[in-house]
């Protein structure tokens, strides 16, 4: 059954008179709505088929949206040298996944990505870091993000032990990374503060509603999907580019 807001809409499109026209006398109006109800009666199939429709172009109008708005971000979003990047150097398809290391579904997901990455070794992966999930997860993403800026051969180390932490991050369990990985004296900088803004500007933008989420071409994936879900959109994707 079709959503009732929607069926709503279309039965009020109908019974709504033309703007400008003349008013319907009381008994034109009983007759219209006689007729409109022994249409329906006799052809129910017809709201599913005016809900798909508007169903079908709502959708086709959020993808055109949001083609413009990944169009008008291109270097923001995937060339930004302040944003880790991995995989392919040239790849023929970049994601970008905006994660939390607070997100409890980031933590499910993200070994997704890393088995994606090994799997197809000609896709290529920018992380955007949204520290949605309290303080720790803010500075969780600043010392990772200096990490990459000042040494992108170490970061991912760090970015792995920070994932792997199964429940909210503590200032303990951050300095136990950095510890684990070698970076007891690494001091996050203001650059990747600044990096931190620029993802929530862009998750704003797409329309981020939560983590993870993962663009694949135009598309917008929320939530953790599986992992057979997400190698078939990157390989629809992938073929639609040819």
């Amino acid at each position: 059954m079709k959503p009732t807001l929607i069926t709503l809409s279309l039965l009020g499109a109908l019974l709504a008179p033309t703007l400008h026209a003349t008013p319907f006398t009381s008994e034109q109006e009983v007759r219209i709505k006689e007729l409109i109800r022994e249409t329906l009666v006799a052809n129910p199939k017809i709201l599913d088929e005016a809900a798909d429709a508007w169903e079908k172009q709502n959708t086709a109008d959020q993808a055109a949206q949001l083609g413009n708005i990944i169009k008008g971000n291109q270097q923001a979003l995937f060339m930004s040298p302040t944003s880790p990047r991995l995989g392919a150097k040239n790849p023929k398809l970049t994601l970008v996944s905006f994660t939390d290391y607070n997100c409890p579904y980031c933590k499910q997901f993200d070994p997704h990505l890393t088995r994606l990455l090994k799997e197809h070794p000609d896709l290529g992966l920018v992380i955007k870091l949204l520290p949605f999930k309290g303080q720790t997860s803010a500075k969780a993403a600043q010392y990772s993000l200096t990490l990459w800026q000042q040494d992108p051969a170490r970061f991912l180390p760090l970015h792995e032990k920070l994932m792997s932490k199964q429940g909210m991050l503590t200032e303990a369990d951050i300095n136990k990374a950095l510890a684990a990985t070698g970076n007891v004296g690494l001091k996050p900088e203001d650059k990747a503060t600044e990096e931190l803004r620029t993802s929530l500007r862009l998750g704003t933008l797409l329309g981020v509603q939560g983590t993870p989420a993962t663009l694949i071409g135009n598309q917008l994936v929320p939530g953790a999907i599986s992992y057979d879900e997400l190698e078939n959109l990157v390989l629809a994707e992938l073929a639609k580019q040819g």
